[in-house]
């Protein structure tokens, strides 16, 4: 047996890192047995924020740069790495975690009040900052079939859809990111400017030193403001006509510029007689719309006439269409906090309970979505059609859209970098090569919000080399979903087109199609119960890869995230974290986990794969198959995390993977001496099951000490996580 490879277990945020304090200790007792080597790397918003600041703090706080660690690592065939959820930190988010690391003694710069250096360090931070990184491929996104099967066998509740919902998209079509979008490909290695001509011709550089390369697609694009705001005043007031709840839905994580800005601007607009009146005061005492409605009422206090500005605010409130909310029971609207509504997670949530969401009286109701940009609107409108013809999806019947999508190398990382600018000046926007030659030039005006991106050669030939091999392994039909009316997406086409004649297609069905005619025909075959592989770019497969997943198998934390890397590792993702902070508020009130792993089990058993074929290592490959049938059994006798103190949690289903685990290494016959190894270990864990769950379910009812939110305390941490002594006393003696 070959030297092995380390497989690396990123701790990260909220639930999912609260789950590995219950989970690793399993993980790193079964595979030891095994000779894997089992290490873990702090990536989580909390450990970012001090790496980042490592130089500003004493010697004993400081922490390595984990992340920078991995993004290097993922460039190398050695590369194993088990990637968790993490928080895409908005704004509230960061300054909750400075202000918490704060009062654990580390002495951190207020984002508020931070000099220039400080803050370009904590932008850096903000948003979806780690899956660019981490990830040098591209994505293949399923649902295995264990757990496929168990949809089919245990569905999951729908809504009841009519086919007089009132319930659509409303969203822009012109002068948004969509229709003002230019592209070019690069004909050789380069260096570009983005740079800002105001009408008296003085030039202000945006972004200066973009290195590109021969064959890599640019794309710039502007949303215009004041298209914007006439767009949402027209919204709140058809809102108000039809008699539907108002909701905005944008991606303010992943597009961490662009869409905080854009959600200022809907808040803005929900209060127009407040920000005429008070605006200048809110922006003087530091309260941005951008931040959401949350952080203004939360800074009313300090106001001299902050009781006034409230009344204004409750009147509007009133006199408006109901707002769409969060939590009815506590009044946290649609409008509070940014990252409260994520697109990608709420449009399916909606669709998937009748085209509704909760009102301020606590009921469903009908709903007017408000998606702006009008890039991917189309998908959901489809969608909601459909079921108004035709009703709910069935789980039990309904076929599967997997996703393999273009995200290797930051490729279409549109909104969530350095590369996005609200515009101060009228004038022209333009991208400018080395030479002086300008490649694309936009009109813009102050307010509108100006954005470009990039998408490298190398991860799209991978993207179109992975789609033909998902099509053929899996014998699925694959359609790319690609936009003729969008510049970036007529590059592509023209370029996958291309590539595919490097590849053998014969006997296999790829198609090219907008997003809204793929979208029919997936959910056309859907009611068949037939599966087509959506091919898309990086915002799509996010979008994507929770919609059809919460629509067929419940949640998308169920499926199974592979991303082959590009230079042969391998990075193994968990599924989303969308819900992770209400499961985390249930753990504090009530020490009870809801969070289900069901994630890392499948990544796992695919990471332990991944490392037998790259290294030798025959035991790995045994472990893994084992742990895919636990899971299968896991699902099967209903295991996994129930929703109420008194039942299953997250800490109970891992002993029970532990349990089913154990026992498929103790009767598999590929490895004798492994099976031995285990055989008592199975009989002690069976054996004492009813032990073991009724210890972890009498610490349940009761505040949980984490000593944190974003950086717990192990010691805390662990004994929250790990309360059942049996379990403990049998796992640990296996290390």
């Amino acid at each position: 047996m070959r030297a092995m490879a380390k497989i690396i277990y990123t701790l990260t945020d909220e639930a999912p890192l609260f789950a590995t304090y219950s989970f690793l200790p399993i993980v790193e007792a079964f595979t030891a047995s095994a000779g894997v080597d089992v290490e873990t790397r702090d990536i989580s918003l909390a450990g970012r924020i001090l790496a980042a600041f490592a130089d500003r703090l004493p010697e004993e706080q400081r922490v390595a740069d984990a992340l920078s660690e991995l993004g290097q690592l993922a460039k190398t065939p050695e590369a194993n790495i088990i990637k968790l959820p993490n928080i895409s930190a908005s704004v509230p988010q960061l300054e909750a975690a400075i202000a918490e690391l704060n009062a654990l003694g580390f002495g951190l710069p207020s984002y508020a009040d931070a000099d220039a250096d400080a803050t370009a360090r904590y932008d850096a931070i903000k948003g979806s900052a780690v899956n660019p990184v981490l990830r040098e491929g591209n994505s293949d996104r399923r649902a295995p079939l264990a757990v496929k099967n168990y949809a089919r066998q245990h569905p999951h509740s729908m809504g009841t859809w009519s086919a007089d919902s009132k319930t659509e998209v409303a969203t822009m079509g012109r002068d948004d990111f969509r229709s003002n979008e230019l592209s070019v490909i690069l004909p050789e290695d380069d260096t570009l400017r983005i740079q800002l001509v105001d009408h008296e011709g003085d030039v202000t550089v945006l972004k200066d030193g973009l290195k590109v390369l021969a064959g890599e697609v640019v794309d710039g694009t502007v949303m215009r403001a004041a298209a914007l705001d006439a767009f949402l005043t027209e919204q709140v007031a058809r809102a108000k006509e039809l008699g539907v709840l108002f909701s905005v839905h944008l991606k303010a994580t992943m597009m961490k510029v662009s869409d905080p800005i854009l959600f200022g601007h809907v808040v803005s607009a929900f209060l127009p007689k407040t920000f005429a009146q008070y605006g200048d005061d809110l922006a003087a005492a530091g309260l941005s719309a951008n931040n959401g409605l949350g952080a203004i009422l939360a800074g009313l206090d300090a106001l001299p006439n902050g009781a006034e500005i409230k009344a204004s605010i409750d009147a509007e409130i009133a006199d408006g269409p109901a707002l769409a909310m969060v939590n009815s029971d506590k009044g946290i609207t649609n409008l509070h906090v940014p990252s409260d509504v994520i697109v990608d997670a709420s449009m399916p949530a909606m669709i998937r309970i009748g085209g509704k969401m909760w009102g301020p009286d606590g009921r469903e109701a009908d709903t007017l979505a408000v998606i702006p940009d009008s890039s991917y609107a189309g998908v959901y409108q489809a969608v909601i059609d459909d079921c108004k013809a035709h009703g709910a999806y069935d789980p039990v019947t309904m076929g599967s859209v997997p996703n393999v999508g273009l995200m290797a190398q930051a490729a279409e990382e549109y909104g969530s970098h350095n590369k996005t600018f609200e515009i101060t000046t009228a004038g022209k926007v333009q991208v400018v090569t080395a030479s002086g030659e300008v490649l694309m030039e936009h009109d813009v005006a102050p307010g509108d919000v100006w954005r470009a991106c990039q998408t490298k050669d190398a991860p799209i030939r991978d993207w179109v080399k992975l789609a033909v091999t998902r099509a053929r392994v899996s014998g699925t039909p694959a359609i790319f979903w690609l936009d003729p009316a969008r510049a970036h997406d007529r590059n592509l086409t023209g370029l996958v087109e291309k590539y595919l004649a490097d590849h053998d297609t014969e006997g296999l069905s790829i198609e090219i199609m907008s997003p809204v005619e793929a979208t029919k025909k997936s959910v056309e075959r859907i009611r068949q119960g037939l599966d087509t592989i959506s091919v898309t770019g990086n915002v799509l497969r996010d979008y994507n890869t929770d919609l059809f997943p919460i629509l067929e198998v419940g949640t998308s934390a169920k499926m199974l995230s592979v991303v082959p890397l590009m230079n042969g590792g391998g990075l193994f993702e968990t599924g989303a974290g969308g819900s992770a902070p209400k499961h985390v508020q249930q753990l504090q009130a009530e020490n009870y986990l809801r969070w289900d792993s069901l994630g890392e089990f499948l990544a796992l058993a695919e990471s332990l794969a991944h490392l037998a074929r790259t290294s030798g290592n025959e035991r790995a490959a045994v472990l893994g198959t084992a742990l895919d049938a636990a899971t299968g059994t896991l699902l099967n006798e209903n295991k996994s995390p129930a929703r109420r103190v008194g039942q299953i949690d997250n800490r109970g289903s891992h002993a029970w993977l532990a349990v089913f685990w154990a026992e498929e290494l103790a009767k598999q016959t590929t490895d004798p001496e492994l099976a031995a190894t285990f055989a008592p270990i199975a009989e002690q864990l069976r054996a004492n099951a009813d032990t073991i769950s009724a210890e972890l379910i009498a610490v349940q009812g009761s505040p949980a000490d984490l000593g944190g939110y974003y950086r717990p305390v192990a010691e805390k941490a662990s004994a929250v996580m790990r309360p059942s002594a049996t379990l403990n006393a049998i796992i640990d003696a296996l290390r």
